[in-house]
């Protein structure tokens, strides 16, 4: 009787340290974020060309991208109600840099002092979850009353937004201070104010940076209701005052402008906390 063995399928054994490369044309690299972002925008206006195009709105709402790029020219030429693009830019950046240095010397040290005392937090806490939920609007008449209708009732009330990130950022970064820091900067003799100095200041710095980007997004957002009162230069004026004429081309333009505007502060935001705390900056 005679047996018979198939035969198994020959293998190929390859020396160790000889990883097996791929089929050429199997791996796809990723598409750049950068990419995926740029062709958003080129379809998005891709889609308003067509909108305006063929009419499928009426001009008078929705003003074809050329419409608005030669508002753009014309407020940077002519300007618009007594005043250029530049000078209504000037205005409303004067407004926001004035309220972040007044949300910033009163925000951070309260931050400061809820993160560090028992009492600050007890006094200060309620003062901020009772502002951080209100819109501008609803303290804006209060405001008016209070410092009249000049610029310190603007910067005032885009600084009360500005004010609760700021003072919560700063209050989180505190309480995150490694305990074994603070103790080995004690058990050197470090006093009180050196340990905050040197301690606890340093390791709340990027939560104060990430407080300042959000403050200013908040802060922008508020400018439009500031200028609503009394102004007669800035942007959220131009805005206002361009869409009770039914301008429709300059309030599309102004928008462009504040998020134009809005997206250089929040890179230069981020290359300052890089430059800062690159510890804690992803890369």
């Amino acid at each position: 009787m005679s047996l018979s063995i198939e035969s198994a399928p020959s293998t190929t054994h390859q020396p160790p340290g000889i990883v097996e490369q791929p089929e050429r044309g199997t791996a796809r690299s990723p598409v750049p974020l950068a990419w995926i972002s740029l062709a958003t925008i080129v379809a998005l206006l891709a889609l308003w060309s067509l909108a305006s195009s063929y009419a499928l709105v009426s001009p008078l709402f929705l003003p074809s991208p050329l419409a608005v790029y030669k508002a753009l020219q014309s407020l940077a030429v002519t300007g618009f109600v007594d005043a250029t693009l530049a000078q209504h830019v000037g205005a409303s950046l004067l407004r926001i840099f004035g309220a972040l240095a007044v949300a910033i010397l009163l925000g951070v040290p309260a931050g400061i002092a809820i993160g560090t005392s028992r009492l600050g937090k007890g006094i200060l806490d309620p003062i901020v979850e009772f502002l951080r939920p209100l819109p501008p609007l609803a303290y804006l008449p209060l405001v008016i009353i209070w410092l009249g209708i000049g610029e310190a009732s603007k910067i005032a009330v885009i600084a009360l937004a500005m004010l609760p990130p700021i003072i919560l950022s700063t209050a989180t970064g505190v309480k995150s201070t490694s305990t074994d820091h603070i103790n080995a900067a004690r058990a050197f003799g470090a006093s009180r104010l050196q340990v905050l100095r040197h301690v606890i200041l340093p390791s709340a710095l990027p939560s104060v940076l990430t407080g300042t980007r959000i403050a200013l997004g908040a802060g922008w957002s508020t400018l439009v209701a500031a200028e609503l009162v009394a102004a007669t230069r800035g942007l959220g004026f131009m805005i206002q005052s361009a869409a009770q004429f039914l301008v429709t081309n300059v309030v599309i333009a102004g928008i462009v402008v504040i998020a134009a505007v809005a997206f250089v502060f929040e890179m230069t935001a981020r290359l300052l906390e890089r430059w800062l705390v690159p510890w804690a900056t992803p890369r």
